[in-house]
């Protein structure tokens, strides 16, 4: 849950922090809900059959909602006076698929005056990464924050 009162500045963060983990069930549902948000349309990211060709087990989450999820991680995180400036690079390594719990995380690791950049990955369990990125922040310091 977002606290809108909050704002991060760069005397309370260090390189090596990590955001509080985001975590979101993948249910054909959402993914259905997702695509037609964004009019990807392609049909493994809802039908089984069709992501199984592709060597998939079934439906999955496209990089719109990936990218979704690690905005929405990094808002949460730096407060709404943040800038958001970039989430780049982003690597679909293993698919995130119906009947996954996804987190998605978040380590920074650059802090330069008040930019700061984040390492973000997801993965479905400690050991299985499925998608990298990395993110850029600039924190608007507000007095009284």
């Amino acid at each position: 849950m977002t606290d809108w009162n909050k704002n991060i500045s760069t005397d309370q963060i260090k390189v090596g922090d990590k955001l509080p983990d985001i975590s979101i069930p993948i249910t054909l549902q959402r993914l259905v809900m997702e695509a037609g948000a964004n009019y990807d349309l392609s049909l493994f990211h809802h039908d089984k059959e069709v992501a199984i060709t592709v060597g998939a087990p079934d439906a999955f989450a496209n990089s719109f909602f990936n990218m979704g999820m690690y905005e929405r991680l990094l808002r949460e995180w730096a407060g709404p006076n943040a800038r958001l400036k970039k989430i780049g690079s982003l690597k679909m390594i293993k698919f995130n698929g119906v009947g996954d719990t996804v987190t998605f995380e978040g380590v920074v690791s650059k802090i330069e005056e008040n930019i700061v950049t984040v390492d973000l990955i997801s993965r479905t369990s400690p050991t299985n990464i499925t998608t990298t990125a990395f993110g850029i922040v600039q924190l608007n310091e507000v007095e009284g924050s």
